[in-house]
C-alpha cells in the first residue's frame, strides 16, 4: 500500500509539474476566476488561524510576487521548515487587495516538485 501511494504521489507531482506555469501580473489577471497551477520558491509564511495560513512566493511580504492562501484545517504541512522550498499550489486564481493570490484548501492542491 505504501509503495502505491509513493507511485500515486510522484505520479502526481511531475503531472503538476508539466502543467504549471510561471505567470506574469497580465497573465495573471487573465486567468482570474480560474482554477490553475503556479510554482514558486516559498519566502515567507504567516499563520493568521487554524484556518487561514499565508504562505508568500517568490519574495518576502509586502514585495511578495503571489501569495498562496491556504484555507480551512484539511492541509497539513511542516510549515516551520517550508521556506526555501519550491512548492507548486493548484486553485482558484483571484485578486485581493490588489495582490495576486491563490486560495487552496485541500492536501491534493499542494505539491513539491
Amino acid at each position: 500500500m505504501k509503495k502505491l501511494l509513493l507511485l500515486f504521489t510522484l505520479s502526481a507531482g511531475f503531472a503538476f509539474k508539466a502543467s504549471a506555469q510561471t505567470y506574469n501580473a497580465d497573465d495573471f489577471k487573465a486567468k482570474l476566476g480560474k482554477s490553475e497551477t503556479l510554482c514558486d520558491t516559498v519566502s515567507s509564511i504567516k499563520i493568521f488561524s487554524d484556518t487561514l495560513t499565508l504562505i508568500n512566493m517568490g519574495r518576502d511580504y509586502p514585495n511578495q510576487k503571489y501569495t498562496i492562501a491556504v484555507k480551512g484545517n484539511k492541509i497539513v504541512l511542516d510549515w516551520a521548515n517550508l521556506k526555501g522550498k519550491r512548492l507548486c499550489a493548484t486553485g482558484v486564481f483571484v485578486m485581493h487587495k490588489n495582490r495576486p493570490e491563490v486560495i487552496v484548501g485541500e492536501p491534493n492542491q499542494i505539491t513539491f516538485p
